[in-house]
């Protein structure tokens, strides 16, 4: 089976930017990393990574995030 091709710069980037976004509406209505994981059962490693941009969330995922932070998933992709 062939190995999958790494992300191009531009996909890298995109991922950071949305992991940023994350982290500033979690800090815009005054959340922690363990509230939104309290909520919404994600590990918080893995949510830490999603926020650094370091991991790809699957959309279940980030639809999970964003019911936990009481936002539509449309906020969390904005850029």
């Amino acid at each position: 089976m062939p190995r999958p091709t790494p992300p191009d710069e531009r996909v890298i980037a995109r991922r950071r930017q949305v992991g940023e976004r994350i982290r500033r509406v979690r800090e815009h209505l005054n959340l922690s990393q363990q509230d939104v994981c309290g909520r919404s059962g994600i590990d918080v490693a893995t949510y830490s990574r999603i926020e650094q941009g370091h991991s790809s969330p699957l959309l279940d995922t980030l639809i999970r995030i964003a019911d936990a932070m009481g936002v539509e998933l449309e906020e969390l992709a904005r850029r």
